[in-house]
């Protein structure tokens, strides 16, 4: 894995190497191995390499053996063997060993359809110096992230945001209205970002820029059978083609030219795929985790349990409160956005574990609570079907209370207000977002501690319509669960899961994570089963659990799900002092206007006091804080470093990179 950036002068002038050498120090982090450019006319390359697959031949940016094509590519391509060798057989002849090399022949054989051939993870450039035309892809569910803007006079790209900053010529700005979706969503709707004016490619989406015109398109989105489908496949043989999708899927993410880990959380998915990464690589098989001093959210005796069962060698690292907060500024100057929950820091520690270890890739079991009908929120919204078709009933809304035995807010409360908080009414149930209504409403409500300024500026926003308007035809012909699985499937799994807890966190240290269950192959399975095979009753992940029967121990197999959890506002109160004291300080708060001085203020009073308990208070404070950090770093201009939080002084950010990263190697030019 790796990072790219690049420059397209629209009016012919040469690119400025030193700004494009300044755009690719600052992701260093994404390719500690090698940074190298390209440069000719008015296009320029770069690439920060983390070296996995073809050690020494795989430099980038590469050409093609004429010269005219030249790639920057951030990812993976996993069946490149299988099609190095269809492409050797219509006479192409390879200079190296590899996936980089593949996509340029591919795209000499297909053009812009090179990608429906990938079976990967990827997000690269190539610039066509024939055609004149820059083609940007990004994979299928958005593993790897790719940003873009326009200047007066040029095109720019890169992995990350602080890239595209680092060239001098892009103004940080958030934007409030993006603030509003984050504080709704959870994430951005796309393309649009944290920051005014810099867009994300979608994931499965491609750019062509030509004559100074960018056009996108949508080359993927998972189809889901329509709810009067009826398929009476057994479930035997939809087990048995569950699980051989699975074992190819990890197989061909086990190609690499360095050792591969796997992530260990003790839970269902990542331990079914440690089960068949360790059928495939043997006792060599290394596994990794993290656990947490707060027995509520600790789940170190599953992990203990899944690696004696698998014979793995195991590591694990223990996440204090004071740790998220220690590490709290590196892990917002990693994500870009702000974030509601502080999940994403024990991931970030478990990754610091990981390459402290000697290792570069790990696989990991993301996707299959989207895929697989795995999260709380579809059980949730089934039960409220269920409700709904008798509102008045006393005895169904007490299942709700089951399924969230550790919110004691809704244990707490009487059936007349869940009636309200779960929206059963009939007009509810009518909604496209009927599944994610709750989720959306409880989130909106931190716009309560936004500034009448901001309020006023956003509320003319729709952005339930705007999402609606974003929904593929076909939707309104799917069933409520699928529905339900297409919304975290296309927007927090790709906006939050995949990049604030996945790509940002391992690629802050130089990890690559890759996700069997994201192959296309598996979420195209997955999105043709009938939605009883996924849940039955009420029982989540049914036909996966089947597939892992006897792989894995049957105590993690049938273990309630625990939602992966970490310690929020009330890290930051744990008596060491860190970012909070000066991130939410009134005079922080005043100057930037965002937040009301008076309200935030009182948040921080009451979670000092210990009466801070609410699922709502922890939002609040976090995205707070975040957008606060978020504010210092990129549109005040200053550093990551959480060490210079508790000094009290932060060194401003010159352009060019973090100034507490290590430097990076020399850039080559071609």
């Amino acid at each position: 894995m790796c990072g790219i950036s690049g420059i397209v002068e629209l009016r012919g002038a040469r690119v400025d190497r030193e700004q494009l050498t300044d755009m690719i120090a600052t992701l260093g982090h994404r390719g500690p191995d090698a940074q190298e450019i390209y440069t000719a006319n008015g296009t320029g390359l770069a690439h920060a390499r983390l070296s996995i697959i073809d050690l020494e031949g795989g430099r980038q940016p590469m050409s093609s053996a004429d010269g005219q094509l030249w790639i920057t590519f951030n990812g993976e391509i996993f069946n490149y063997v299988e099609l190095r060798e269809e492409l050797i057989q219509k006479g192409h002849k390879f200079a190296t060993r590899s996936d980089t090399e593949v996509i340029l022949h591919l795209y000499q054989e297909e053009g812009e359809n090179c990608v429906q051939h990938l079976n990967g993870q990827w997000a690269f450039a190539i610039w066509d110096a024939v055609r004149q035309k820059l083609f940007i892809s990004r994979d299928r569910l958005g593993v790897r992230p790719l940003f873009y803007t326009r200047t007066s006079h040029s095109f720019l790209f890169a992995s990350e945001i602080k890239a595209l900053i680092a060239c001098g010529e892009v103004t940080a700005e958030l934007d409030l209205h993006a603030l509003d979706q984050i504080f709704t969503f959870w994430v951005t709707l796309p393309p649009r970002t944290a920051f005014k004016n810099i867009q994300q490619l979608l994931p499965g989406h491609s750019l062509v820029l030509k004559n100074g015109e960018v056009r996108t398109w949508e080359y993927w989105r998972p189809e889901y059978a329509p709810e009067c489908d009826r398929t009476e496949d057994g479930e035997d043989r939809l087990t048995e083609e569950l699980l051989a999708l699975m074992r190819d899927a990890t197989r061909i993410r086990l190609r690499s030219d360095v050792p591969v880990g796997a992530y260990l959380s003790g839970g269902l998915d990542s331990t079914f795929i440690t089960a068949l990464t360790k059928s495939l690589v043997g006792d060599k098989l290394r596994t990794f985790s993290v656990g947490f001093d707060d027995p509520e959210f600790d789940e170190s005796a599953y992990q203990r349990e899944a690696s004696a069962f698998l014979h793995t060698q195991h590591s694990d690292v223990r996440c204090t409160r004071a740790d998220i907060a220690h590490v709290f500024p590196d892990v917002i100057w990693h994500t870009e956005q702000p974030i509601l929950r502080t999940a994403p820091a024990p991931l970030y520690m478990l990754a610091k574990l990981v390459r402290e270890n000697g290792f570069k890739v790990v696989l990991t079991g993301e996707g299959a609570d989207e895929t697989m009908g795995g999260y709380d929120i579809f059980k949730e919204a089934k039960i409220r079907r269920f409700w709904g078709r008798k509102p008045e009933s006393h005895v169904r809304p007490l299942l709700l209370k089951r399924l969230y035995p550790y919110m004691d807010g809704i244990q707490r409360q009487p059936v007349a207000y869940l009636k309200k908080f779960f929206h059963v009414a009939p007009e509810d149930l009518a909604s496209p977002f009927f599944s994610h209504l709750p989720r959306w409403e409880l989130t909106a409500r931190l716009k309560m501690f936004l500034s009448e300024t901001v309020r006023a500026e956003t509320q003319s926003s729709n952005d339930l319509s705007e999402l609606e308007r974003s929904l593929p035809s076909t939707y309104g012909s799917w069933s409520g669960f699928n529905q339900a699985e297409y919304l975290e499937t296309m927007y927090l799994l790709p906006g939050y899961i995949l990049s604030s807890q996945g790509d940002r966190m391992a690629m802050a240290h130089s990890v690559e994570g890759r996700y069997p269950f994201l192959d296309h192959r598996v979420v195209e399975f997955a999105a043709k089963l009938p939605p009883r095979l996924k849940m039955k009753v009420l029982d989540q992940k049914h036909l996966l659990k089947r597939a892992a029967h006897g792989l894995i121990p049957r105590s993690i197999q049938w273990r309630f799900k625990q939602p992966y959890r970490a310690p929020d506002g009330k890290s930051f109160f744990s008596g060491t002092r860190n970012c909070a004291q000066d991130m939410l300080s009134a005079e922080h708060i005043k100057r930037d206007s965002i937040f009301n001085p008076g309200s935030v203020a009182a948040l921080v009073a009451k979670f000092e006091s210990g009466r801070a308990i609410s699922v709502k208070d922890d939002m609040a404070f976090v995205g707070i804080l975040s957008t606060q950090i978020l504010l210092e770093q990129f549109v005040h201009r200053r550093g990551a470093r959480s060490t210079t939080w508790k000094q009290g002084a932060v060194p401003a950010l010159p352009a060019g990179g973090d100034p507490w990263k290590p430097q990076p190697h020399p850039v080559r030019t071609h």
